[in-house]
């Protein structure tokens, strides 16, 4: 009995790590989506470039890496003036310099641009500020962890009925009970913490209320 139940835990305990590491890369996923061209980032730093004003860009870096930008934008300028191919390579360094402090800013590495669509959930999270609303996002969203915590929540209830048959059935259950628990976990996880490295805010995590 004893060695069933530390064997459960080990496998909770591996589940667990799992778990932090899949939130972890969907949020790192996030955050990259601003090294991408369909991003945020580089529309605002091109459109800079055109209207020869830095100001719009500055707000994606920090005050203390505002000297360096400003001076990444003069020289960029004054080169691009030089014709088509000058003009490619001023603002491709004048982009990559952005996007690399505004990274370093998020405490995350630059690992180049990239021309790759954002993650489905980043779209709609930037079409949602775009609309002024978040409703439809937030339906989706529900929607979707809905559907998953139905399908493991059944697939662990059905398991639990067969448990004590027989040992292959008890590891079925438990390899069931381990999904669905961590899922949820994940989930919450998720939804209490920042997912984001930029610096904490002062704003409470709401709690569960059994209204």
């Amino acid at each position: 009995m004893k060695l069933a139940r530390t064997l459960i835990l080990l496998v909770s305990s591996c589940a667990s790590v799992i778990c932090i590491i899949v939130v972890a890369s969907a949020m790192n996923r996030a955050v990259a989506h601003c090294d991408t061209l369909s991003g945020p980032v580089i529309p605002e730093a091109k459109e800079a470039l055109e209207k020869g004003d830095v100001t719009p860009v500055l707000k994606w870096i920090r005050k203390d890496n505002e000297a360096e930008i400003r001076d990444a934008f003069s020289k960029a300028v004054a080169v691009r003036a030089k014709g088509p191919e000058a003009r490619d390579l001023a603002d491709h360094y004048f982009i990559e310099t952005l996007v690399r402090l505004h990274r370093a800013g998020e405490g995350a590495p630059y690992t180049g641009i990239k021309d790759e669509p954002v993650d489905q959930v980043v779209a709609m999270a930037d079409k949602a500020l775009t609309d002024g609303s978040a409703d439809e996002m937030i339906s989706k969203i529900n929607g979707h962890v809905a559907a998953a915590i139905r399908v493991k929540f059944s697939k662990a209830l059905a398991a639990r009925k067969n448990k004590d048959k027989s040992v292959e059935s008890g590891r079925e259950y438990v390899e069931a009970y381990v999904s669905y628990m961590h899922y949820v976990e994940g989930v919450h996880e998720a939804v209490m913490s920042a997912g984001h490295p930029h610096p904490a805010t002062t704003e409470e995590t709401p709690e569960y209320s059994d209204n």
